[in-house]
């Protein structure tokens, strides 16, 4: 499964023993590393790219989903609240183009702080473990999201790719050792939360669209009675 995979890091050195260790993973054919960029967070809050690197035939990390969710990533959090329409605008088709929700960009923004460093990769993979173990040896923390194989909504994560990490989850969790299961179990269910939250945002959407729908059909009525009764007003001639 395609995946978005960012891991957030304290210490410069370690960001790159995680970039040598997912490359390492890849060699054992347990994922494929399509991209990736090593990124500092500097104190003014702006992205600066150490590296980047993508397989040949794919477009240069700059210009895929990564480069959009880096350039994201150096904007304000939130901003789906009191933007600037031209700068929503703008931002609403980076997320298009990075294929993620804003929930998924606000949670590792926030923790993305100034003077922190990430590895932000393009990977398939479908069991976490290897990654997870790796980068937490490491002391680096791994965020994922599921690319979204159509554009959708800038503002909702697809829930259908939400459920088949679930699954995919689970099915890991049914293998596990103890420790693992727990950890797991923890995942699955804020995902499940996840899910629950957006079906939740969109049906509030839906109402939203419906009352102005409503609203635009009513005030059309009532300017159509209006229009109406002044042309039965009879005409009185001086």
């Amino acid at each position: 499964m395609d995946r978005i995979l960012v891991v957030i890091f304290s210490e410069p050195d370690k960001v790159f023993a995680g970039r040598d260790a997912l490359q390492g993973l890849d060699h054992e054919d347990l994922l494929t590393l399509y991209t990736y960029a090593l990124i500092t967070k500097t104190p003014d809050g702006k992205i600066v790219v150490n590296e980047e690197k993508d397989r040949g035939g794919l477009k240069t990390v700059l210009g895929s989903s990564l480069g959009s969710l880096i350039g994201l990533l150096g904007g304000p959090t939130g901003f789906a609240i009191g933007a600037m329409a031209g700068f929503l605008t703008g931002l609403i088709a980076d997320l298009d183009n990075a294929r993620v929700g804003t929930d998924f960009v606000d949670e590792v923004s926030k923790e993305l702080k100034p003077g922190k460093f990430a590895l932000v990769a393009e990977v398939n993979e479908d069991w976490t473990r290897w990654v997870d173990l790796r980068m937490a040896e490491l002391g680096g923390v791994a965020y994922r999201e599921t690319l979204s194989e159509v554009r959708h909504n800038a503002n909702s994560v697809d829930v259908a790719t939400v459920k088949a990490d679930i699954a995919l989850l689970k099915a890991e969790h049914a293998e596990a050792n103890a420790d693992r299961k727990a950890k797991l179990y923890e995942k699955i269910n804020q995902l499940e939360a996840k899910i629950q939250q957006q079906l939740g945002k969109a049906k509030e959407r839906r109402e939203e669209e419906e009352r102005r729908a409503k609203a635009k059909a009513d005030l059309l009525k009532t300017k159509a009675a209006s229009g109406k009764e002044k042309a039965d007003e009879p005409v009185v001639h001086s």
